[in-house]
């Protein structure tokens, strides 16, 4: 992707998205060598990219040199709003401290039933930007972990520190996270965008700092061949985008790997859908670019210009307030087909087996849809009226349809029903039970989860199991209790002041992606996948031990579709999760690891067909 554009600004004709351009900052390297390497006096921290000079810390606990706030784009505002990244202007009058985190982008949440003040924090336009956590001892060039950060493509930062999960992996790989434009500003479409500026800006945004990556990482002492993308959520939908960007044609290009924990797919209409273009309206109507005259706010000026002189804070809290007044559980800007970036839609391009780099980890967790779904469906009667605002190009016949897939047992949701966790292979499954609702409730929880997360997780695995590439695909499910969306993140990436899970959990998530980062398998050794605790407790041995299903992981294939499933036991403790009834955390003493081998297509009475049925119903999902 180009990011100079080719035409000038003044001219406001380029089109939408630019060309592929695989070295944007080849210029400031040539600057680099210009000016010389960095003076002996320079500090062992001091990185010169070319158009700028950044310092940033040394931890010794952690044997890590961190650098937080390195810009990798010009500033995208004034003129350069909803325009493609382009690489920074030159800046080197001192050297710049990279101490502290640079601005997040401005925050949008999601719709719920009241509209919530935004909290703008620390939030700026001003907002590409990206950290390094490279390891100090390194002796040859290290593998390099891209994180994309999740939060609907709405809200969410970089903030997010990857030391512990490094550190647990022996300091092996370095890591890398990274901003791109949220909302509005990144996710503002229509035709007049798209012949303007640039729809999927957000997006772009992802692809200029990954060209970042592979034109700068080496002075970090990462190798820019073995670079693994991940994310989580829209982090995770953002990876599975980017796998696909351009047809698939990128190759191994910009990574090798991807991570994609609960792949977020919500739905992607094409650019000028009127759909997208009614939020465009929305938000020019908001900030009084008004749309009642056809060229906007006065007879010369047209919306998408007016919308360019829109002063900052009142774009943010318009888009902020627009963002939370459709359907509960959404986001009002969100990833468009543009066919160029976004070429297609992820059911049929993924169904093609088109996708960048080679191998992939996909997960998701047991209850990805309860967040997004209104808490009052009781009757099925409430459930087909959710379907109907939920799928709005939905008619009778297909409501009937999901209907037929996701069968009820219940005639209506019963609050004193027994919330427990499914098996996934016996007994009771998730169309109708699990650990945080039951009946109706739990039919549309399933039904968002698997359209919206499940399957999209399904079809990436398929499709990096038969790229032409040869590589392998790796799947699993977290359904540690409460299994809700989100909650796997802290298996990976700690929070010491948040204590949701055990020890043996934390290490053993944290070394299978390490693996998985470094060789491209998720295998972890048998000890640390049943866990220290449990080991020690069973006085287990390597004669009587029996072998863990994920220190031998297979991969993912459509004739064997097989997963790990991730588990604990639930010990003797139980730690309420945000004050609801009946969903908790699991601790205490007989709290283990409990990870086993299933069949994915079969899981939870068949999910690997209700995925093929929303397949076929993609192009009017549309997703």
């Amino acid at each position: 992707m180009i990011f100079f554009t080719l035409l000038t600004l003044a001219s406001f004709v380029a089109a939408s998205p630019a060309p592929y351009n695989s070295r944007p900052y080849y210029h400031f390297l040539q600057t680099r060598q210009e000016y010389g390497t960095q003076s002996n006096n320079a500090s062992a921290t001091e990185i010169d990219l070319g158009y700028s000079i950044y310092r940033g810390i040394s931890n010794t606990t952690s044997g890590l040199n961190i650098y937080k706030g390195i810009r990798f784009a010009e500033a995208p505002t004034g003129k350069l709003r909803w325009q493609a990244p382009r690489a920074p202007v030159l800046n080197r009058s001192a050297v710049i401290d990279a101490s502290e985190y640079a601005s997040i982008c401005p925050q949008q949440s999601a719709a719920t039933a009241t509209i919530r003040p935004s909290n703008q924090t620390g939030a700026s336009e001003d907002c590409l930007y990206l950290n390094v956590w490279s390891p100090n001892n390194a002796t040859s060039p290290m593998p390099v972990f891209v994180w994309i950060h999740g939060g609907g493509y709405g809200g969410g930062s970089s903030i997010a520190d990857p030391s512990e999960t490094i550190n647990t992996s022996g300091n092996s790989f370095l890591a890398v996270s990274i901003q791109y434009r949220l909302g509005a500003f990144g996710f503002l479409s229509s035709d007049e965008v798209y012949r303007k500026g640039a729809v999927n800006a957000g997006l772009l945004d992802q692809q200029l700092a990954l060209q970042w990556v592979q034109q700068y990482i080496h002075l970090f002492n990462g190798d820019p061949t073995q670079v693994t993308i991940g994310g989580v959520s829209a982090g995770g939908g953002s990876v599975m985008l980017q796998g696909m960007a351009y047809g698939g044609s990128q190759g191994t290009q910009l990574f090798r790997q991807a991570f994609a924990a609960s792949p977020y797919l919500p739905m992607q209409y094409g650019y000028s859908h009127w759909i997208p273009t009614q939020s465009y309206y929305a938000l020019a109507s908001a900030v009084d670019c008004n749309t009642m005259k056809p060229y906007g706010a006065n007879g010369s000026q047209q919306i998408f210009e007016c919308l360019l002189d829109v002063p900052s804070d009142t774009l943010i809290n318009a888009s902020a307030t627009i963002s939370q007044s459709g359907t509960y559980g959404t986001w009002a800007f969100l990833p468009v087909t543009d066919g160029s970036l976004v070429e297609d839609l992820p059911s049929r391009q993924l169904g093609r087996t088109k996708v960048n780099g080679v191998n992939a980890l996909i997960g998701n967790n047991a209850n990805e849809g309860t967040s997004f779904t209104p808490s009052i469906i009781e009757t099925e009667d409430d459930l087909v009226a959710w379907l109907h605002i939920t799928f709005p190009l939905f008619d009778e016949n297909d409501i009937a349809k999901v209907l037929y897939y996701y069968p009820s047992s219940n005639a209506s949701t019963n609050a004193e029903a027994p919330l427990f966790a499914t098996s996934g292979d016996s007994g009771a499954t998730a169309l109708n039970q699990s650990s945080v609702a039951t009946g109706q409730q739990q039919r549309a929880d399933n039904i968002y989860a698997e359209t919206t997360f499940v399957c999209p997780a399904y079809w990436l695995a398929e499709a990096y199991s038969g790229s032409a590439l040869g590589g392998k695909a790796f799947k699993y499910q977290f359904s540690v209790p409460p299994g809700l969306h989100g909650t796997d993140s802290l298996a990976y990436f700690p929070d010491p002041e948040v204590n949701w899970y055990t020890s043996d959990l934390t290490e053993a998530f944290q070394k299978l992606l390490g693996n998985f980062i470094v060789g491209g398998n998720p295998s972890i050794s048998n000890e640390v996948a049943n866990g220290i605790e449990f080991t020690a407790l069973a006085n287990l041995t390597a004669d009587n031990i029996t072998m863990n299903a994920a220190s031998e992981w297979p991969s993912y294939t459509m004739v064997e579709p097989f997963q790990i499933d991730l588990n604990t036991t639930c010990g003797t403790g139980r730690i309420p999760y945000e004050n609801i009834p009946g969903v908790y955390f699991c601790s205490g003493p007989g709290t283990f690891n409990d990870f086993r081998l299933v069949n994915a297509y079969t899981w939870e009475g068949g999910r690997g067909t209700r995925c093929d049925f929303w397949r076929a119903m993609g192009e009017l999902v549309p997703e």
